[in-house]
């Protein structure tokens, strides 16, 4: 570990970055791990952080973890790496609310250019837990319902704006992002990412079903990213992306605090199904 990044509000570590030293023998397997990893931690239910990190995960729900001093912080700390060490490999990772500003800072670099290999533990997924639903049938009709409903609010929000020329937000990021790669891991016990499942799962399914241009309209939007930006507010959501790399636990949870924690992912005996998802 070569530096601890400190949040400015409560002064708790958030993230470290480390630097690998590699062996003195050359291993084939050093050969391809990354010279740096800057990682961050979730929520810590500590009297010292709990204040500040709720308020983080509130910003988060709202879409607004962007306008947070701690995603600044951590922003800063990737572009001063990347720029100290050009063309170094580097690596984000991050745990629940750590993930999310993983996610928001690998997004972020994507915009300039650089693509890190980003592996997501739990990442948020800000909507209803659809997921959760048992009966296969009522659940896909809900998807149905959600993405008719994205669809036709994004469409009449890109016809009110097109009077000023400016391009939907949404497509243009997903036209950005579409090169990205993150590594997502998911569990169906943790309903704050388990939508991850079905958000990409839908959309292959819809497009078998001949409806490919309804769910790519819903796939670059969100019902509240789009009521943020009819009440005039800035929202970034950081769950909607074009592609990623899903890796599922399948495994028994035997409840949420195990199916949201990341000493899940650590276990030997783990059962993961693993998905390819690429978008634009």
């Amino acid at each position: 570990m070569i530096r601890k990044l400190v949040d400015d509000v409560d002064l708790s570590i958030f993230g470290a970055i480390f630097e690998f030293n590699p062996p003195s023998s050359k291993e084939a397997s050093a050969q391809d791990a990354p010279r740096f990893v800057i990682a961050f931690r979730g929520t810590i239910t500590e009297k010292e952080t709990i204040s500040r990190d709720l308020s983080l995960d509130l910003h988060l729900v709202q879409n607004g973890l962007h306008k947070t001093s701690r995603f600044a912080i951590a922003m800063q700390a990737v572009q001063n790496v990347a720029s100290a060490f050009p063309g170094s490999l580097i690596w984000l990772a991050g745990h629940s609310l750590g993930a999310g500003t993983a996610i928001l800072t690998g997004r972020n670099m994507v915009k300039k250019g650089a693509f890190l290999d980003s592996f997501l533990f739990n990442p948020p997924f800000v909507a209803a837990p659809i997921e959760g639903i048992r009966d296969e049938r009522v659940k896909h009709g809900f998807r149905i319902a959600r993405s008719v409903i994205t669809a036709g609010l994004a469409i009449a929000m890109k016809a009110k704006t097109e009077g000023n020329n400016q391009r939907s937000v949404a497509e243009e990021s997903f036209n950005i992002l579409s090169s990205w790669t993150p590594y997502l891991f998911v569990n169906p016990g943790d309903h704050v990412c388990s939508e991850y499942i079905g958000y990409f799962q839908h959309r292959r399914n819809m497009e078998d079903l001949g409806a490919g241009f309804i769910e790519k309209l819903a796939t670059q939007n969100s019902i509240g990213d789009l009521f943020y930006k009819a009440l005039g507010w800035e929202s970034e959501p950081l769950h909607l992306l074009p592609s990623a790399d899903l890796i599922v636990n399948v495994s028994p949870s035997p409840d949420f605090k195990y199916a949201h924690g990341i000493s899940q992912w650590w276990q030997p005996d783990l059962n993961l199904q693993c998905n390819k998802y690429r978008y634009s």
